[in-house]
């Protein structure tokens, strides 16, 4: 039986396998990034791996920089020969379970876009269909190398055999998969919006959502507005109720009542008021807007869910904005639900 202690890997053959051959055939696992040379030449820390990647890399993106540092840390230095590693190939469609045989090396002839290896057994190849939602979820991780954590105790018992095949309708893995898809687009737009739109660009953005719900809009120039930013209507010149006066807030943070109330002041009888925020509201400000039938508080997570609802009667510019492509997840129906 093994070892609960002992350390899983999952690891990548590149976005379409293209080092499926290398892993399979020749025994061994690897990963790309040869324009850094031989990692044991970098000194054993983060650090120094980082400084490594800046060098060699200076277009990539301030982000990524930790991402393959890390991963080429990991790979050169904390794992370790008996650790097990899980595979997830794109061509036979498979998951192969394997376990490390030895220490880093640098190989760029035997396969010149993946030299940093390590030799490994392959132990078993298990169907994807064996697995819950959730562990195929996990090893369907973005990058190249990563710790298998949260359902580590489903590949060991793929291992020993031991595994059997989830009924879907009772896979509880099903959920949290779907929700963390969901999460984590929420998590890119409030994210995207928050670092491109800051400011006034935010209030042409507001406008777009509120065009493609069929309203017009005429939004103040940069600068002094008087706390109204897009003025809103049905009809072409802005005359015939309903009026829609919108204030836009770009900041993350939670919008408290005196703001709330000010943009109320400035709200004539028959006319309606409209707070968006890329964060949330106080329950003061909430319950201040409760007691107006004629305000309305849209807070990130409700503007998120607009944009989903109305992203296809988007301009191109903003679809560029926000790259989003329509998926699939399943569904998960309450029990007697049919």
């Amino acid at each position: 039986m093994e070892n609960k202690e002992t350390t899983i890997w999952g690891i990548h053959a590149g976005k379409t396998g293209d080092a499926d051959t290398l892993f399979l055939k020749k025994n061994r696992i690897a990963i790309g990034w040869s324009k850094l040379g031989d990692l044991s030449g970098i000194a054993p820390d983060r650090e120094a791996f980082k400084a490594r990647v800046a060098e060699v890399f200076p277009d990539k993106k301030p982000g990524a920089i930790p991402s393959i540092a890390g991963q080429t840390f990991r790979f050169a230095h904390e794992m370790k020969p008996g650790d097990l590693v899980v595979y997830p190939s794109k061509q036979d469609r498979k998951v192969h379970i394997g376990r490390i045989e030895g220490g880093y090396h640098f190989d760029s002839k035997l396969e010149p876009s993946y030299p940093h290896m390590r030799p490994a057994k392959w132990l078993r190849a298990v169907p994807r269909s064996k697995f819950t939602q959730g562990a195929l979820y996990e090893i369907g991780s973005a990058m190249s190398l990563f710790l298998v954590k949260n359902y580590a105790d489903e590949f060991r018992l793929a291992l020993e055999g031991r595994l059997d095949a989830p009924q879907v309708s009772k896979d509880e893995s099903v959920a949290a998969v779907a929700k963390d898809i969901e999460e984590t687009t929420r998590d890119f737009v409030l994210k995207r919006l928050a670092q491109e739109v800051k400011g006034h660009p935010f209030a042409d953005f507001v406008a777009q959502l509120l065009n493609t719900m069929g309203y017009r809009t005429r939004i103040s120039s940069a600068g002094p507005d008087g706390g109204i930013d897009i003025v809103a209507h049905k009809d072409e010149l802005g005359f015939e109720p309903p009026i829609v006066k919108v204030q836009v807030k770009s900041s993350e943070g939670s919008i408290g009542d005196p703001v709330v109330s000010a943009l109320y002041g400035k709200v004539g009888e028959k006319e309606f008021g409209l707070l968006v925020t890329l964060g949330t509201f106080t329950a003061q400000a909430r319950n201040f807007a409760k007691s107006k039938s004629n305000l309305r508080l849209i807070d990130g997570e409700e503007l998120v869910s607009l944009i989903f609802q109305h992203y296809e009667q988007f301009d191109s510019p903003y679809k560029g904005l926000l790259p989003l492509r329509r998926v699939y997840v399943p569904e998960v129906l309450d029990e007697g639900e049919e």
